[in-house]
């Protein structure tokens, strides 16, 4: 079988939604397909989770979908709530603007703007299929880009974009593996919990907000009993507070050009704020929107050194836990439950007695030992070095040079405009990427709004090259 369009997105989480969204806005006639797994568009690995209690980390305010309208989800929001929709979001006590919706419902959201869009794409023409199935190897051509799938189907497009999303160390087969995914639970799977002991222990590899999603989960299953994270460093993430507006210094003084220089800076108007009395997150906040010049204007070594030496810190002040998950961790902290410890995962450890047993190095010990649970999740975050994950495209793509990794080996290389560049640097003329894969070149390049703009741009640079 073979079908064929004017673009093939692969991957319809956020990344090919939202190009999906800017692309039948455009004036013209074009037709999309959508090459993506799972039943909905829209959803992805983020916006699947169907508790109640995995929220967004940002708030409404923070997490419009629309490049051109910051407000969009807290107008969805306040129609969807007034409309009867999540009573829940009463229990939060704040302003739409501030509220902290859950995963599944911001993938309702996506799913809605879609249909909108959709709407609007029909009255000149556009359409947008959603094609069911694994995108498993890829071929460029002069003229087109052929895709093949994992039913055997092929696809024809003038335009390809990968727009694979992320790969939850917790869901995504490694090409070395450790078998650490085999004996885990998924963080999200809270059926799962609930055949387990209530009052048994559960290990926890990894402190980050993955790590956070886990605990929900357990507190939602029922769980009651130890858990006990190991991470390297043993830092969590802060809570997500609503700091009033700081100066956008980075707006103010391009002499800022490294992470190291960005992180002095920082660092100096963090302890002004908190002289004057003020959150030192109000000039965290400022920075997101510079972060992507930083990092591309850095060299290797620079950004070698801040990932060595700086990213924990970076993670856990900057990836900030939504409020109500952060109130449960610090309860659990409190009360005994919860402890974090700083230590390396090093192997699974044979267990005749039932249950799961770990080895690990705490941080300042050379030994290691032994630690057992009644389950063991893995929190680990995600995986953006694509040498590692055994899924056929990345594989294929890399095992026949069409990409390379990208800056650290995080993701994939591409130009600024996010045509991917092959194993010789050059650029494509029909493959792009946009998204998590471009971590490297951009360093933040997986929250809702680095997705949403990326969309736009990338959707106006196919819309001007189709003529």
């Amino acid at each position: 079988m073979s079908q064929s369009a004017d673009i093939l997105v692969i991957g319809g989480g956020l990344s090919g939604t939202m190009l999906a969204v800017q692309l039948l806005r455009l004036p013209g006639r074009r037709k999309i397909l959508v090459i993506e797994p799972r039943v909905e568009l829209g959803r992805g690995e983020a916006y699947s989770a169907v508790e109640l209690g995995h929220t967004l980390n940002g708030n409404a305010a923070r997490m419009s979908v629309d490049p051109d309208n910051p407000d969009d989800l807290t107008q969805w929001l306040t129609e969807h709530i007034a409309a009867g929709g999540w009573p829940e979001s009463a229990e939060q006590n704040v302003p739409v603007s501030e509220l902290f919706p859950p995963r599944g419902l911001f993938g309702v959201y996506v799913q809605q703007r879609l249909a909108e869009a959709c709407n609007v794409g029909a009255q000149q023409g556009s359409t947008v299929e959603h094609i069911r199935a694994e995108v498993a190897d890829l071929q460029t051509f002069a003229d087109s880009v052929q895709l093949i799938l994992s039913d055997g189907q092929h696809l024809t497009g003038v335009f390809a974009v990968l727009a694979t999303g992320m790969f939850p160390a917790a869901r995504t087969p490694q090409k070395q593996s450790s078998g650490l995914n085999t004996a885990a639970l998924d963080p999200w799977d809270v059926t799962a919990m609930r055949q387990l002991d209530p009052q048994s222990t559960v290990l926890i590899i990894g402190s980050g907000l993955t790590m956070v999603d886990a605990v929900v989960s357990l507190e939602q299953a029922g769980h009651r009993g130890p858990i006990e994270v190991f991470s390297r460093h043993g830092l969590l993430p802060h809570a997500r507070r609503q700091p009033p507006a700081w100066v956008d210094f980075l707006a103010e003084d391009h002499s800022i050009r490294s992470p190291r220089q960005l992180l002095r800076e920082l660092r100096r108007h963090c302890r002004d704020a908190i002289a004057q009395g003020i959150d030192w997150q109000a000039p965290l906040d400022t920075v997101r929107a510079h972060i992507g010049r930083v990092w591309s204007q850095a060299t290797d070594m620079q950004r070698r050194q801040f990932v060595r030496h700086v990213r924990p810190w970076w993670e856990s002040h900057h990836h900030r836990s939504p409020p109500l998950s952060a109130q449960l961790v610090e309860r659990l902290r409190e009360e005994g439950r919860l402890r974090i410890q700083a230590a390396s995962f090093k192997a699974l450890e044979p267990c005749a007695e039932g249950g799961v047993s770990i080895r690990i190095r705490r941080r300042g010990e050379a030994e290691t030992c032994v630690v057992h649970g009644a389950a063991l999740i893995n929190s680990s975050g995600i995986e953006y070095d694509w040498r590692r994950v055994a899924r056929p495209l990345p594989q294929q793509l890399l095992a026949r040079g069409l990409v390379r990794p990208g800056p650290l080996a995080l993701g994939i290389a591409a130009t600024i405009d996010g045509a991917v560049l092959d194993e010789h640097g050059q650029a494509a003329n029909r493959l792009f990427a946009m998204g998590p894969p471009l971590r490297g070149m951009w360093w933040e390049s997986t929250a809702v709004t680095d997705v949403a703009l990326q969309a736009k741009a990338l959707a106006l640079r196919l819309g001007a090259e189709q003529g």
